[in-house]
């Protein structure tokens, strides 16, 4: 634009003449445009049909030949007509290099055409040409960097528009909607088969700490939706993959705690397993940091679904014992975690404790006094785990 602010009014009239003598050539400069476009690659006569992509080169054609004899202080056309290309070209598909590239290709054939038409005319003109070279180039520049500028744009906007759609119907999934072909939609917009086996991750997000994303490979592929108090990934399982392999793909890259659900068969099946998912999060205790699976929990989530079941269950066993000072509590109720998590043994119960295992023993049998229960009984044994589990997840502190 500077050098079109230099140019003199005698200068200007000449561009002019050249332009306006160009305008008439402008169809068989069409031709050639399109002929040497479709020579440059075939992808020009894919994305739009011949006669369309004549017209609208004939006008960005036209409007540029114009805007090089204009005004200094004209509108630019070019531009606007540009950015409308741009934005028709990204909406179309057109890859952005070709956009660019017949933008290139077009000034070349004009600046061409100038040359050819002021040689062998009056010396003037051509010297005139000469010194309009680096007003031509620039606008031609210009025009291909608004072309671009808003093509780079209008595909955001359609990325963005893509993922919203394609997040709208995972949701939809993971919510356990039921509506006609939503299960293939999904599996088309997101590259999934709509059969095969799947789990579902639910990570509680309450610390807000970056997540170390599990990287794709070794059959396994993970979809993940960020919600308001959890984040929630789908995992496609490969062939002879299992929740294992989910396990350690997870383990060390995610801040728990979280829960995996059993395998599902498909797509339409995620709803459930993002509950089951839930529900394996919820076996969690409050400082727990692991991803837990819900197949190994299964007692646990049992005591989890029934809470109304599950306070009366610590009311009937622990009745006695919650009676006790906090601290008293916490050491029984510790001891018979540290027991059961060593397979009921004293010896490797008192090394975790730090304590002999006489006294292991002394604090299970005071333990069974205040429950009047024995752990030597399955049935007893089972009402005291669970019983310590529902405490435990109802927040209690002091257990270990």
């Amino acid at each position: 634009m500077g050098a079109r602010r230099r140019r003199t009014g005698h200068d200007w009239k000449l561009l002019a003449a050249s332009c306006t003598a160009l305008l008439e050539r402008l169809p068989e400069l069409v031709d050639e445009h399109m002929r040497q476009l479709a020579e440059h690659s075939p992808v020009y006569g894919e994305f739009l049909p011949y006669d369309q992509q004549w017209r609208e080169a004939e006008e960005a054609m036209r409007i540029g030949i114009e805007t090089i004899s204009a005004p200094r202080d004209s509108p630019r056309r070019d531009l606007r007509y540009a950015e409308d290309a741009g934005r028709r070209r990204a909406q179309q598909g057109l890859p952005l290099e070709l956009l660019v590239h017949a933008y290139r290709s077009a000034g070349y054939l004009v600046w061409d055409a100038l040359l050819e038409a002021a040689t062998g005319k009056e010396p003037e003109r051509l010297t005139v040409l000469m010194r309009s070279a680096t007003m031509v180039w620039s606008a031609v520049d210009a025009q291909a960097a608004a072309a671009t500028e808003a093509y780079l744009a209008t595909e955001m906007e359609l990325r963005r528009r893509t993922d919203e759609r394609l997040q709208a119907l995972l949701d939809a999934l993971l919510e356990g909607q039921e509506a006609p072909g939503l299960a293939a939609r999904a599996a088309a917009g997101l590259d999934l088969p709509e059969r095969g086996p799947y789990a579902v991750v639910v990570l509680r997000s309450e610390r807000r700490e970056p997540l170390r994303r599990p990287v794709e490979g070794a059959g396994l592929r993970f979809v993940w939706r960020m919600r308001a108090d959890c984040e929630v990934g789908v995992v496609a399982l490969g062939a002879g993959q299992g929740l294992d392999g989910v396990a350690r793909a997870l383990d060390g890259r995610c801040s728990g705690p979280g829960g995996i659900s059993p395998v599902v068969a498909g797509l339409a099946e995620l709803g459930r397993a993002r509950r089951l998912a839930e529900l394996a999060l919820r076996t969690c205790p409050p400082d727990a940091s692991a991803v837990v699976r819900l197949d190994q929990r299964m007692p646990t989530a049992l005591v989890v679904s029934q809470p109304e079941l599950a306070s009366r269950l610590v009311s009937d066993v622990f009745g006695s014992l919650l009676e006790l000072e906090p601290p008293d509590r916490a050491v029984l109720l510790e001891t018979l975690d540290a027991w059961l998590s060593c397979e009921g043994s004293a010896g490797r119960a008192a090394g975790r404790l730090y304590c002999h295992r006489n006294t292991v023993f002394n604090r299970l049998r005071r333990l069974e006094q205040l429950t009047s229960r024995s752990l030597a009984r399955p049935r007893d044994l089972i009402e005291m785990t669970l019983a310590l589990d529902a405490y435990r997840l109802a927040g209690a502190t002091g257990v270990g």
